[in-house]
């Protein structure tokens, strides 16, 4: 998957990306494999659509890129906002870990992978109504917990 990923996304680390979502994608479509083909031709189709996907995605994403002077100091530079953000990684993270699992699934496909409520319904095999239903009930209760662990 990342050999074929890297000679369609041309970056190393776009191709690592692509390769990962589609290794999500896998998990969550396998059921939609019937055996008419070899499973390696699914793959490789699944592989290749999940990286023109990301490459549409980029063209639309495009920006310009800040100047030197513009950008804030990284992360590595000041030690009190890499631990800041470590935490709330690990907020973030036990936030999700309280979600349903449907809800889990389908809030990281859309806000982390960026997939459309169709591309979701389909992959997780559910009515884009309830895609969405899922979606922002899991956003207002993680948008809960964040603020309790905020606040707390």
């Amino acid at each position: 998957m990342n050999r074929l990923a890297a000679q369609i996304m041309g970056d190393l680390e776009e191709a690592r990306d692509a390769a990962q979502e589609s290794l999500v994608k896998l998990c969550t479509r396998l059921r939609q494999f019937r055996g008419e083909s070899q499973f390696a031709t699914w793959l490789h189709r699944l592989v290749v659509n999940t990286c023109r996907d990301r490459l549409a995605r980029q063209r639309i994403r495009q920006t310009e890129q800040l100047s030197l002077e513009d950008e804030p100091a990284g992360e590595e530079s000041d030690p009190s906002r890499a631990a800041l953000l470590a935490d709330k990684r690990r907020e973030l993270a036990a936030a999700l870990a309280r979600l349903t699992p449907s809800q889990r699934l389908v809030v990281v496909l859309r806000d982390v992978f960026g997939m459309t409520y169709e591309e979701i319904s389909r992959s997780a095999s559910m009515p884009v109504g309830t895609a969405k239903c899922y979606v922002h009930r899991a956003r207002a209760r993680l948008r809960v917990r964040l603020e309790e662990a905020a606040g707390g």
